[in-house]
């Protein structure tokens, strides 16, 4: 507790005596006025005090990669949205009608793909037995000629046989007649024989070409499934873009900006409407290089804001970013700070204190008590109504408040917190009462 002081003036006054006047004694100097309090025994710290900001543990500025006109928007600004919510939606009426047209075109694609699936077996077997047909054919006509000429060169023998036998009158004119046809029909069959030949061994090439023609059918089918994968991907990318149309909610939050409204013209990466993340927010402090060893995950912390007069909140450093900011040579911190009622809003200022040094157990006395001199630094105490001067080393100090230790400091000892500039080593001074706790001596 703290005492003012009051001036008293001692004055010696004469009695009257027996017959005669009294003089007043000697007035000595008028003591002081002084302020006192008394030190005490008590835990101080040091603190950093960092300049900081509220930011939300998450935020995003929601666009479309489509263009087109905006169909709805479906929140306002201060609403509260789930993760998955529809948000705003484009006009997607034209990629709907294209998208109708692919798939038609994917299902013409797979008709066209399963009739040249089923017909590729079928010409593949038409085209095998084509040509086994052909090498028979090829092979008869080659049988035949060989019978044929083997026949020919019979009846040739036969034929001139007769001829000669009938000149020398063996045989019948008739017979020699008879030989002769026989001779002429064979020459007739072999020529006819070698006449069929040269068909039989065309279709026998016709007809290996058309095994070759399996290979086509085969390049066809496969050309049919690029057909019908390329419609199917033209109907997902038109799911996709029409998806894209769509703009919901990435997570669990607050609208805080709503952009466009319905009607406007989006163009790609417009930005739509913000959501913020505010049920716990990121309390981000800079932090000057030498003060970076005194942050680390974990560190007590408390932060203040002048939007919220008389509140003290309280958390533990979450994170310090491993560089420092672009352009200085302070350190981001941040803490993790649950936000009930949403009372720390994104952007609000504070200010972050962190202790720096603790002394437990300190003799400490108000600030204002030290004096500061060339030969160091002193506290006056009073002793028997006069001031006196005590040598103090100065440890710890906060705004209001200063550790000392020295010859005589003790706690509960009286010590001087106001003084006039004329008082002294010894000075007289008047206080009021004194002080609970007694004066040291």
């Amino acid at each position: 507790m703290k005492f003012r002081a009051i001036v008293l003036l001692a004055i010696g006054m004469s009695l009257p005596g027996c017959g005669g006047g009294g003089k007043s004694a000697p007035q000595g100097a008028a003591p002081l006025a002084v302020d006192v309090t008394t030190a005490r025994r008590q835990d101080i710290a040091t603190t950093i005090s960092l300049d900081g900001q509220i930011a939300p543990l998450q935020q995003s500025t929601l666009s479309s990669t489509q263009s087109g006109t905006l169909a709805q928007v479906l929140v306002n600004e201060g609403d509260t949205v789930k993760r998955g919510q529809l948000l705003a939606k484009l006009d997607d009426s034209q990629l709907r009608a294209q998208l109708a047209s692919d798939v038609a075109s994917v299902r013409q694609a797979q008709a066209k793909l399963a009739g040249s699936d089923v017909q590729a077996p079928i010409s593949s077997t038409q085209y095998a037995s084509n040509a086994s047909s052909a090498e028979q054919n090829l092979q008869a006509a080659q049988n035949r000629v060989s019978s044929d000429i083997a026949a020919l060169r019979n009846a040739e023998l036969v034929y001139r046989s007769n001829e000669q036998l009938l000149r020398q009158g063996y045989v019948a004119q008739t017979t020699a007649e008879q030989s002769r046809a026989t001779y002429v029909a064979a020459v007739a069959e072999l020529t006819n024989a070698r006449q069929a030949l040269p068909a039989a061994e065309a279709a026998l090439r016709s007809a290996k070409m058309g095994l070759g023609q399996t290979q086509v059918d085969q390049a066809t089918i496969a050309q049919n499934r690029a057909a019908l994968a390329q419609a199917q991907a033209d109907v997902l990318l038109l799911q996709t873009q029409i998806a894209q149309s769509a703009i919901y909610a990435p997570f669990d939050g607050v609208v805080t900006q709503r952009l466009l409204d319905p009607g406007a013209f989006a163009g790609p990466n417009q930005s739509i409407v913000q959501v913020s993340e505010i049920d716990t927010v990121y309390v981000n402090a800079n932090v000057p290089d030498e003060d970076l060893g005194y942050l680390r995950e974990g560190t007590p912390a408390t932060f203040t804001s002048a939007s919220l007069p008389g509140r003290v909140f309280e958390g533990r450093i979450f994170d310090v970013n491993a560089t420092p900011t672009t352009g200085t040579l302070s350190y981001r911190a941040r803490l993790k700070q649950p936000n009930p009622g949403n009372q720390l809003r994104g952007g609000m200022l504070v200010t972050v204190s962190v202790q720096k040094e603790l002394h437990r157990g300190a003799v400490v006395v108000p600030l204002s008590a030290v004096i500061a001199g060339d030969s160091g630094s002193s506290i006056y105490t009073v002793v028997d109504g006069k001031a006196k001067m005590i040598p103090v080393q100065v440890g710890l100090q906060t705004d209001t408040l200063a550790e000392v230790r020295g010859n005589g400091v003790v706690p509960g000892m009286v010590v001087i917190t106001a003084r006039p500039d004329a008082l002294q080593n010894g000075s007289v001074v008047a206080v009021s009462s004194a002080p609970s706790a007694k004066s040291a001596h």
